[in-house]
């Protein structure tokens, strides 16, 4: 019998933040495929987890990705990982998930913590609808193109951003998407979890003399919709019929 792929959601930060669920599956399953054993191995650890690891990341996965597949036509169960939060977002898996579909391989899976939606539901706009981007470009240009079509988003916007990037595309920010709301959610679910309220300039100058670190999800508000203006009357001009007689 073919065995399963599981795509298993892990802590963003706090090891208790783990489902029952995904507990059992990670030491039901035959191998977990982490994007750095070194790091799934202290989640293991900390729950007494002793299934076999492999490493699967971004620079092995046409190599690795092969061999999983073999493992799972064998019927061996394999769980995939990142090193936190919801595989597949912003984090390596996409490659092997295509491929095991083509094989008619069964892919189950395992819901459970999301900085996306942690940051949201803690930033104090809308939840009704939003718009995650990720990481932005690298490249100014690339990235200044991104903002620029995002500032048009009605939607509340989402993204994920670098300590060493955070004031310079919050600038940006500023700059293209005005005095809008946002919120900065830094370190969730961990020791030192902050989230600050403001516009990008009133953060921006906290950060002018406290340099951030860890992990940064940013959370704009959309673009404020236009009020429709009423239509103004017509004036009209009197038939002639109508128009008041000559003395």
């Amino acid at each position: 019998m073919i065995g399963t792929l599981y795509i298993v959601s892990t802590p963003i930060g706090n090891l208790e933040d783990i489902t029952y669920r995904a507990h059992r599956i990670l030491q039901e399953v035959h191998i977990i495929a982490a994007e750095d054993t070194r790091h799934t191995q202290k989640l293991c650890s900390y729950y007494g987890i002793s299934t076999a690891l492999t490493s699967y990341h971004d620079f092995n996965k046409e190599e690795k990705t092969p061999v999983l597949l073999e493992k799972l036509k064998q019927g061996h169960s394999i769980a995939l990982v990142s090193d936190a939060g919801t595989p597949l977002i912003s984090d390596p898996g996409y490659y092997l998930l295509t491929r095991a579909i083509k094989e008619d391989i069964r892919v189950v899976p395992i819901p459970g913590p999301s900085a996306i939606l942690t940051a949201l539901a803690a930033s104090g706009l809308p939840t009704d609808a939003f718009r995650y981007e990720g990481f932005l470009p690298r490249k100014s240009t690339a990235r200044i193109r991104i903002l620029e079509a995002l500032a048009q988003e009605s939607r509340t916007i989402i993204l994920f951003e670098t300590p060493h990037r955070i004031k310079t595309t919050l600038s940006e920010i500023q700059e293209i998407f005005g005095n809008r709301k946002l919120a900065i959610a830094r370190e969730l679910t961990k020791t030192y979890e902050e989230i600050i309220r403001g516009s990008a300039e009133e953060i921006l100058t906290r950060y002018n003399s406290q340099k951030p670190r860890g992990e940064i999800t940013i959370v704009i508000a959309g673009r404020p919709k236009t009020k429709k203006q009423p239509k103004k009357n017509m004036a009209t001009t009197p038939h002639p019929s109508e128009s008041t007689p000559c003395d």
